[in-house]
């Protein structure tokens, strides 16, 4: 059975916007899933649309095999929701939040209060549990975010923008949470600007763009279809001239760092073989920007007119 599935989805607003142009996609039971685009692209609206936020214009969806025109209750107990933006009642207390979100799906507290203890020692926020919202960290804020939408333990698990303005230790800690969720059996969607966070936890991969699916395909496969990869040499010595090597283009940076655009046919063995041939060393590299994040920008680039236009169409309007 597939946690979600969309077919034919559209979603016209009032004033003429199509932010949902007949949006097809399949996310497999247990998979975790990136849903990735630029702004504006119909992300948020489709999550909308699933937790019935958002009223589409036509299409169908299910979560679990329960339509959200007729049964619209066991699909929305099948899912938790982490939005982008921090939406906690500010003056509540870190438990009272958790045990009342439990309560919106029926739980009685002799239920509620040992599933949230669990959830937010998992997010290590017990010790914060009489804390007053509004006094925690923004990384705390996120970390509440998420077992509150876990309190209730969803199948599946939406996260829009997760990680955004956390530092790179809760980051970090947070993608370690994340996959024990996913491998536990938990169905997890997540949306990120953060492109090196959906290829480290993501076993799927969809692009939406103009409210199409452009894109959807196992990551694996996907990052296949990169061409060419770029790399960062740092070198022994100073380079003083810039060795030419067939099928790689070579550009000086610094006095002690190359970058080298590698062929996607080309043997990196081949590339060191020759660099030292020249009488290169290489004392490290790295990749000039992650592989994901360069087939994205492949994909979804627009000349500056097109994007201008598309934010002014959009203007005050949620898409």
């Amino acid at each position: 059975m597939n946690a979600l599935s969309i077919r034919n989805l559209v979603k016209v607003y009032g004033n003429g916007i199509r932010a949902l142009n007949g949006v097809d996609l399949d996310v497999a039971e247990g998979d975790f899933f990136a849903l990735l685009g630029p702004n504006g692209a119909g992300k948020t609206t489709a999550i909308g649309i699933i937790m019935s936020l958002v009223t589409k214009t036509s299409g169908k969806v299910q979560v679990f095999g329960h339509d959200i025109d007729t049964e619209l209750n066991a699909a929305k107990a099948c899912i938790g929701i982490v939005p982008q933006e921090i939406n906690l009642n500010s003056f509540d207390r870190v438990l009272n939040i958790v045990i009342n979100q439990a309560g919106f799906y029926g739980l009685p507290v002799r239920q509620a209060r040992p599933r949230a203890q669990q959830v937010l020692e998992q997010l290590r926020l017990w010790d914060r549990r009489d804390e007053v919202a509004r006094n925690l960290s923004g990384g705390m804020k996120r970390r509440l975010m998420i077992a509150r939408a876990l309190v209730h333990s969803p199948q599946l698990l939406i996260l829009d923008e997760p990680t955004a303005g956390v530092d790179i230790e809760i980051r970090r800690t947070m993608w370690s949470f994340l996959r024990e969720l996913n491998d536990s059996g938990t169905t997890i969607i997540l949306t990120t600007h953060y492109l090196e966070e959906a290829e480290n936890l993501c076993s799927h991969v969809a692009i939406i763009d103009d409210g199409e699916v452009i894109q959807h395909h196992p990551m694996d496969d996907f990052l296949r279809t990169l061409k060419q990869q770029n790399f960062i040499i740092n070198t022994r010595d100073k380079v003083d001239v810039i060795p030419t090597l067939d099928g790689c283009l070579i550009n000086k940076l610094k006095d002690f760092e190359l970058e080298i655009a590698v062929q996607r046919n080309h043997d990196l063995n081949d590339v060191f073989s020759a660099l030292s041939s020249a009488g290169v060393r290489i004392i490290s590299m790295r990749n000039k920007t992650n592989r994901l994040e360069e087939l994205f920008f492949n994909l979804t680039d627009r000349s500056d007119q097109g994007v201008e236009a598309k934010d002014q169409c959009q203007s005050g309007t949620e898409v």
